[in-house]
């Protein structure tokens, strides 16, 4: 299916008149005929959106498999089947078939953004066809049609509005705007940013008030909704910091093993004279063995856990490894309306014949103190109070509280003024009671202003509220009055209010209300100040961004002036410092632009794609992005950021399918303690790796030297092997052992200094040079002690009298039993180690972490039934073992503890004497 063009012609709508727009359009009032309906409709297409179809569920569980260290144990599986070793190749698919089920359930998402977004256009729109207005389907909706619109309704297409009466319509899903926008039908600049395009309705926005009449002049891909949608169809996800680097650990893992494989086969066949099947078995025991068989196992564990701990803090993540990006994140890109303000305008200065009283309290609760010259009011001084009577009055909404969260109904401006009339202490019952309404002059965009009629202690009263140049030019004012009103409106206005304008006329003698009634004469009684106020709390997240190194900008499709002003409040903006336009983003080399993206925090008026260009400008940079966002226009740049999150509250379905993150509560330092756990999680990632992998180096090394200096046997007149194991051993200490004690450390806590440290570099390896080291010391250490208590056990058994086949199977099934053992308790003494890479396990608190010794205590009894029980004995050819051999084992295992901890003891004071020389230099 293909969707239809834009704007026919790619005509700028916004800037023609309406004779214009019905001229290019070949329309009129009475609208399309039937016939002319349906011409059109086979020539744009569908009022629908493009669809693109996710990935099907194979494909999905194909791509577990596809890739070097899936294909490498398929083919040792393969080659263990053609030995006829059909019990070890039964235990290799099984892995295999184990690693693709976690990979899939970690992958399998289906992708529901273009759904929803999809949604969000009506299924039906009333229309003007053949000169009647009819109820029509809103995908038949056609370039031409004229269209009618009211309160409530969804704006079915993208509409060039001819007639319109008192029309507010929200925007901020798509805009970003934080009011709602008053319609008019004049044409606007060519060059206006979609949020000043007031004589367009746009597809997806919600009328809240008033009537219009459109004509529709672009549907489906052609809207700005359709634009967005394109954008999303073209971002692609972005591969986390993590993966990139596993999958280079896994790549140079497959490589290391396929040469040593290739080296070990030769050495045997032709160097130790053994049989090809058995120099091809220890090359399949090799590849087991050095294959991290249980990496994606623990990796998934450790981001599940970290999961459930970011959903107990407001964080839910709907993919796995953004739980890791969001610890190495260095940039966080925010939205403004509903994310680091709360999206509910607060009245907090009232001006009134020339003093200032400031407001507490933030949102539509009704709760705060009135203040002048810092000290609280005791009392209401009377022109104060009069100021707020008016606006009670001359107001519509209402404020509710409904199951613990207050509520509005009307428009957003005027809540927020009925909000700051019960902080004062007045009676919203008592006003509405003994003042009752005679007349009314609504609100309309044109007239910028509202007037009522009351009935005031037995006088007929006019109170007006409205736009301060509407009302100014109404009152009866002195050259210095208004000079000292317009500048404290000025004030206001740079400090990012809006300011909202009063005046009455007291004992008037009508008993209506006209226009000419409020056209002079009236009393000027004031100004209320209000914006959409920072959250407390997200000032709180943003300095604690700053200390771990974090920078947060501010993206919004709000005005420059508003953006600049919370910016200032949040700690983004010093007073020498301005937001920058997405106009001015226009034309920038990409260079400049990301010179821009770097030196900039707040920008404004931003569409869509000007978010995704600046995410990609940073990503340039070397940034891991974090983009947040609640509306429809944050979803691409949510998709295309490393790590997108999206408001659980006021965020809307497109936006929340697009984001690998959704804060439940709405608030910015809910990212804060994200990015705290997602530090943990990647700490601990390190430490359940750096426990893994020198097990898979040590069962490597091990077989590597079984093959290179174990001397060959002769078995009934037959060379054999020594094989210190099996693969289907290796597989037991790589997904038994190593899993049952590297999902513990997932737990572990938060390292002291885990939130002052600098983000770590995407290009940082997963592993540093002293962790490499350890690995090597531990592999060794590993090797060493498991190949000596295999020689020791093997020679201690068959004596030496000459080797028989039963004695042969007897002490090779007892002394790789012994092996076994004594690397699972190198793992357990090592495990203690891990608690803390650089520090002793004492540093995490001994007993912070129970899970440590329930794994401990879960692999002694999984070993013992490795070792006892007869099943498992047929399955992996283990035999059981006396306490004097688990003696043994496990006095080599404990080496490795004091060795690692010398280890860590030598380098922290190396590390301690280099700070303290670089000191002394400064």
């Amino acid at each position: 299916m293909q969707e239809n063009t834009a704007k026919p012609d790619g005509i700028l709508w916004h800037a023609l008149s309406d004779q214009d727009v019905m001229s290019e359009l070949q329309t009129s009032l009475s609208g399309l005929t039937g016939n002319e309906a349906a011409e059109r409709l086979q020539r744009y297409g569908a009022n629908t959106l493009l669809r693109k179809g996710s990935d099907s569920p194979w494909l999905i569980f194909w791509r577990q498999i596809n890739n070097p260290i899936g294909w490498l144990l398929i083919a040792s599986g393969a080659l263990a089947i053609g030995l006829q070793k059909y019990t070890d190749s039964v235990v290799v698919f099984g892995a295999v078939i184990v690693n693709a089920i976690i990979g899939f359930m970690q992958e399998y998402r289906a992708g529901q953004a273009i759904e929803a977004l999809a949604a969000m256009i009506p299924e039906f729109a009333t229309a003007i066809r053949d000169g009647q207005s009819i109820a029509v389907s809103a995908e038949s909706l056609v370039p031409g049609d004229v269209v009618t619109l009211q309160s409530g309704d969804k704006v079915p297409a993208d509409l060039r509005l001819i007639k319109v009466k008192n029309l507010l319509v929200e925007e901020a899903a798509l805009t970003g705007e934080s009011l709602p926008v008053a319609k008019r039908n004049e044409a606007v600049a060519l060059d206006a940013p979609l949020g000043d395009r007031i004589s367009m309705a746009f597809s997806g926005t919600l009328v809240l008030q008033g009537t219009a009449t459109g004509i529709v002049v672009a549907t489906g891909g052609g809207t700005e909704l359709g634009r967005i949608n394109a954008l999303l169809n073209q971002t692609g996800q972005m591969e986390t910091p993590l993966t990139r680097q596993l999958n280079k650990v896994s790549n140079g893992i497959t490589a290391a093993v396929v040469a040593i494989v290739a080296i070990l086969i030769s050495f045997g066949i032709w160097v130790k004279d053994a049989p090809i099947g058995e120099s091809l078995m220890v090359a399949v025991s090799l590849a087991v063995a050095a294959i991290p068989e249980g990496l994606p196992a623990v990796i998934t564990i450790c981001l599940a856990v970290g999961v459930r701990r970011m959903a107990e803090r407001h964080a839910v993540v709907r993919h796995l490894p953004a739980v890791e990006t969001l610890g190495s994140t260095t940039v966080i890109c925010s939205d403004k309306t509903g994310t680091l303000t709360r999206n509910e305008m607060t009245v907090q200065v009232a001006w009134v014949a020339g003093q200032e009283y400031r407001f507490s309290g933030i949102g539509y609760a009704p709760y705060g103190e009135i203040e002048r010259d810092g000290a609280r009011l005791t009392e209401l001084p009377t022109a104060l109070h009069d100021l707020l009577f008016i606006a009670f009055l001359c107001n519509d909404a209402a404020v509710r509280l409904e199951q613990n969260i207050w509520t509005i109904t009307g428009d957003p401006t005027e809540a927020a003024l009925v909000s700051a009339v019960e902080k004062a202490g007045l009676s919203s019952q008592d006003l509405r009671i003994n003042n009752a309404r005679l007349d009314v002059i609504p609100f309309e965009s044109d007239t910028k202003f509202m007037a009522t009629l009351n009935r005031i202690a037995g006088e007929n009263h006019i109170l007006l509220k409205g736009a301060p140049e509407t009302v100014l030019e109404r009152c009866a004012l002195s050259e210095e009055e208004l000079h000292r009103i317009n500048d404290a409106m000025a004030t206001y206005a740079r400090q990012g209010m809006r300011v909202i304008a009063f005046a009455n006329k007291k004992n008037v003698s009508e008993d209506q209300i006209h226009p000419e009634s409020v056209r002079g004469d009236l009393h000027f009684a004031g100004l209320l100040c209000m914006i959409d106020p920072p959250r407390t709390e997200a000032m709180d997240a943003i300095k604690v961004c700053h200390s771990a190194g974090i920078t947060v900008k501010m993206i919004t499709g709000d005005h420059p002036v508003t953006a600049e002003a919370i910016g200032r409040q949040l700690g983004l903006l010093s007073q020498e410092q301005s937001a920058m336009s997405g106009r001015d983003l226009v034309g920038l080399s990409e260079k400049q632009l990301q010179d821009a993206a770097l030196s900039t925090n707040v920008f404004a008026r931003v569409a869509p794609e000007h978010k995704i260009q600046l995410v990609e400008a940073l990503q340039a940079q070397r940034h891991i992005v974090a983009m947040t966002g609640d509306g429809v226009n944050d979803a691409p740049a949510i998709k295309r950021a490393d790590i997108g999150i999206a408001m659980g509250i006021t965020g809307t379905a497109v936006s929340k399918e697009a984001a690998k993150v959704v804060l439940m509560d709405d608030n910015f330092a809910s990212i804060t303690a994200a990015v705290e756990e997602g530090r943990r999680v990647y700490d601990n990632l390190i430490k359940s790796l750096a426990f893994m992998l020198p097990t898979n180096l040590g069962l490597a090394c091990t077989l590597s030297v079984a093959m290179f200096f174990f001397p060959t046997i002769q078995v009934d007149g037959v060379n054999e092997l020594l094989m210190a194991m099996s693969p289907s051993q290796t597989l037991w200490i790589n997904l038994v052992a190593s899993i049952t004690l590297s999902i513990p450390l997932s737990f572990e806590v938060l390292e002291p200094n885990a939130m002052r440290r600098q983000p770590r570099s995407p290009d940082e390896p997963v592993f540093s040079g002293f962790i490499v080291a350890r690995l090597i010391i531990v592999g060794l250490l590993m090797a060493a002690g498991a190949c000596g208590l295999f020689l020791w056990e093997y020679y201690r058994i068959i004596g030496m009298e000459p080797v028989t086949s039963a004695r042969h199977a007897l002490a090779l099934s007892e002394a790789q039993t012994l092996c076994v053992t004594s690397i699972t308790f190198t793992q357990i003494f090592y495990l203690f180690n891990c608690r803390s890479l650089h520090s002793s396990f004492f540093s995490q608190g001994f007993f912070s972490n129970p899970p440590i010794f329930i794994g401990i205590g879960v692999l002694i009894m999984l070993q013992a039934c490795f070792i006892y029980l007869p099943p498992l004995q047929t399955l992996f050819g283990s035999a059981p073992l006396d306490g004097r051999a688990w003696m043994f084992a496990m006095g080599v295992g404990a080496i490795v503890l004091p060795v690692i901890s010398i280890d860590k003891w030598i380098r922290n004071r190396r590390s301690a004497g280099l700070s303290n020389g670089a000191k002394e230099t400064r």
